[in-house]
């Protein structure tokens, strides 16, 4: 049993996260899936879809959302999703470092994930003075 991961994003953006990871580290170690929601997508309407795409992901210890914008429609969708009832945490200002910091802890419990996402992207900026 593992933690799953969705990412829940604009368009143009979740998919080619998820390719640009599957490309560096070759084999994912957790199910990672992304659904790009459009730009003039419903919350609501998108509610089904979002939640056939929890369940896909959910290898039985929660799934960790991860959304590119906090506040924005794909943002405003995760949290509907969180109420659905499969334990969800939810985590914004999705990069490729966050994600891949993530995929690097596979083995960490849903709890933890949060701080490990957040300390990619964090950690993922540097100012180059060059």
């Amino acid at each position: 049993m593992a933690v799953g991961i969705l990412l829940i994003t604009h368009e143009g953006i979740g998919n080619s996260l998820v390719a640009v990871a599957q490309r560096l580290l070759r084999t994912l170690p957790l199910r990672v899936e992304a659904m790009e929601v459009p730009f003039d997508g419903d919350p609501d309407s998108l509610l089904p879809q979002a939640s056939a795409a929890l369940r896909r992901v959910d290898g039985g210890q929660g799934v960790l959302v991860l959304t590119d914008l906090y506040g924005s429609t794909p943002s405003n969708l995760a949290a509907k999703v969180a109420r659905l009832g499969t334990p969800v945490r939810r985590v914004s200002a999705l990069s490729l470092p966050m994600l891949l910091r993530v995929l690097n802890y596979a083995e960490l419990e849903l709890d933890e994930l949060p701080a490990v996402a957040a300390a990619g992207t964090r950690n993922g900026v540097i100012i180059d003075e060059a």
